[in-house]
This record gives C-alpha cells, structure tokens and sequence, in this order.
C-alpha cells in the first residue's frame, strides 16, 4: 500500500525490465542522488566527510567489484588490498608522469591498469576454484605487496616508501592535496560511486552477468549451453579489478593523500571488503553499499557511544567492534546468506502488500 502502484502499467518491453520497474522506487532514488548532489555538500564538513562519506563510497566501489566476481560470478578472491594497491600506485606513477593530464583519467587508466593485473592473477581459475582459488589469490595479495615495497621504481626512489599524491585539479578545484575542500573530494568520490553503481548494475543485469550467474550456478551446465568460461571468468577478474583499482587510486590520492603499502592495503583490507559483501549480500549492488555503510558507520557509532558517551577506554570498543562484526557474518552466513539485501528485499514486499498478511 506504501508503494500505490495502482494505474503504474507497463506498455512495453524496456519499462517493464528498467531497473526499477516501481515508479515510487525510481522517485526515490532520484530523490536520494538530488540530495546526494545537491544537499550534502553544503552542509557537510571535514569530519563528516573524512570519517563516514569518503571512506563509504570508495569502499562501496570496492565492494562492488569484489560482488561482481564473488557474488556474480562465483570466484572466491582474497586479493582485494593488493589489487587497491595496484590502483594507487598505477595512479601515483601516472600523476607523477603525466602532471598535464587531469586526474580524472588518472584514475580511470588506474583502474584500467589493475584490470590488466587482474586478468593475470584470474588465470589460474580457469583451472581450479574454491578454496584453492581463495590461496591463490591470497598469494597475489601478499605478491603485490611485496612488490610494491621492494621495488623502489613505484615510489619513484623515495627515502621513506611511502608515496604521496600532488596536487591536481578539477575544473580549478583542487581535489586531492593538502588545501582541498571537503564538498570538493566528496563530489569527486560521488561521480565516481554513481557511475561504478550504474554500470555495474546495468552489466549485472544483461547478456554478461548471465554468464557470470550461469557460471556462478554450475561451470559444467554453463560451458554445455555455450558459455565460455575462459571469458566468462577473466571478464569478471577485469571488471571486478577495474572497480577496485578506481578505489584504490581514490583511497590514495583523494582520501588519505600519502600510503604505505602494508599499512593501507595489507591482508586487512582485503578481508573488510570480504565482510562487506557478505553482510551488505552476495550478487546485489545494493547490499555492496549497505554493507559498506554497515562496516564504516559501525566504528563511528562505537566510538562515539562507547568511548565519548560511557568512558570506555579505545581499544575495547575496537575489540568488540572485532566481535560484533564476527558474530554478524556467522549469523548471516546461518539465517540469512544473502544479507541485508534480502532483507531489504522482504521488507519492501511486505511494504506493497501492507496491511494485507498476503
């Protein structure tokens, strides 16, 4: 009844499979991007924008990418921080060696940098899977990180191995830098998260996240039917390695600035973004961004109860923050393996049908 989808008929094909079919969901989706676009950035400052919006929408990227091979198409990956890592530093070279060129497409070319990589680390799927692909990329994580410590070309021979973003500029707006505004980097990092989400979505929802679903589902029925899995899986390595690579060059050069890379991207990294598509919900766009806003508001919210409202000492919230996270993807894996996506789900058929039981 909430929905009032009485006289919203469909007369064709292409409105019936839009992606939001219900117009009182399309309106609120408009509803929240004109918010997104038009209201947040005059009335956020630096630590809304440095504590909760920035880190949830260059994590949600991320999270998107790793649902598109995890949740999509059924390859397990353990190599989310590395393959950031690639992203900041393709985009950090590319800063350095191109300063004429806007930052805008340093990023994408960052992205399109860890698709590459990607696809190298996927090979070995279309040999083995489960487990042993969760080693695999397991390696490529520690591999990358390695590499990018022991090889000083990509810090360009700095003394400390860290690298440092310089100062760019958009339309002459600096977004990343010391002098940048917090509406600036948040718009920057909101462009990006809208156009990962809508291509995502519309590349989930044809000919390609069929293939991805059909191989998810069953390899062997898949590859009967017509499916190649030689590019069914190395597609969705590159598609998911291009997102996380654009939230790896954002996480550097628009976020914090200046990384290590075994600090900013080790083996943690991965394993949050893991968490994220497991609580947010396996095989949905949405549940990328829930669980993402689950996993970035969840310490804020801690902290500010725990520490700053009852006087708990630090590390003991970051302890239970550590138990309740655990708790939630074991009780999310037993009551509800597609996450709060499905949840959202059934709370929204039960919205159309209310205050009928059926």
């Amino acid at each position: 009844m909430f929905y009032r989808e009485a006289g919203d008929f469909k007369t064709s094909y292409v409105e019936d499979s839009q992606t939001f079919p219900i117009k009182f969901d399309r309106y609120r989706y408009y509803f929240v991007l004109v918010c997104a676009f038009a209201v947040v950035p005059f009335v956020i400052n630096d630590y809304w924008v440095n504590a909760i919006f920035m880190p949830f929408l260059i994590y949600s990227i991320a999270a998107i990418g790793l649902n598109i091979l995890v949740g999509y198409c059924g390859q397990v990956s353990l190599g989310t921080g590395g393959f950031m890592a690639v992203g900041a530093y393709g985009c950090y070279k590319l800063m350095t060696a191109f300063p004429d060129v806007s930052i805008f497409f340093h990023i994408i070319a960052a992205g399109g940098i860890t698709a590459l990589v990607g696809v190298l680390f996927g090979l070995p799927s279309l040999r083995i899977k489960g487990f042993y692909l969760a080693v695999a990329t397991l390696a490529a994580q520690f591999f990358l990180v390695w590499l990018f410590n022991r090889v000083p070309w990509f810090y360009n021979y700095s003394a400390s191995g860290q690298i440092s973003a310089p100062e760019r500029t958009i339309f002459g707006i600096e977004v990343t830098g010391a002098n940048t505004e917090a509406w600036a980097t948040y718009l920057f990092c909101l462009v990006f998260t809208v156009a990962s989400a809508i291509v995502a979505r519309n590349l989930t929802r044809g000919a390609q996240g069929r293939k991805w679903m059909a191989i998810r589902d069953m390899d062997i029925a898949a590859e009967i039917i017509g499916v190649d899995p030689l590019k069914a899986k190395l597609s969705a390595f590159a598609v998911s390695s291009f997102f996380v690579g654009i939230s790896g060059a954002l996480f550097f050069a628009v976020y914090l600035g200046a990384v290590e890379v075994g600090e900013a991207f080790g083996i943690n990294k991965s394993f949050l973004v893991l968490f994220m598509v497991i609580i947010g919900g396996l095989g949905s766009i949405f549940g990328s961004f829930a669980g993402a806003a689950f996993l970035v508001l969840l310490p804020v919210l801690l902290k500010n109860v725990l520490v700053a409202g009852l006087g708990w000492p630090t590390d003991l919230a970051a302890h239970l923050e550590f138990m309740i996270v655990g708790a939630l993807i074991i009780a999310f894996l037993i009551a509800e393996p597609h996450g709060l996506a499905q949840l959202w789900r059934v709370m929204k058929e039960k919205l159309r049908l209310w205050p009928f039981p059926h």
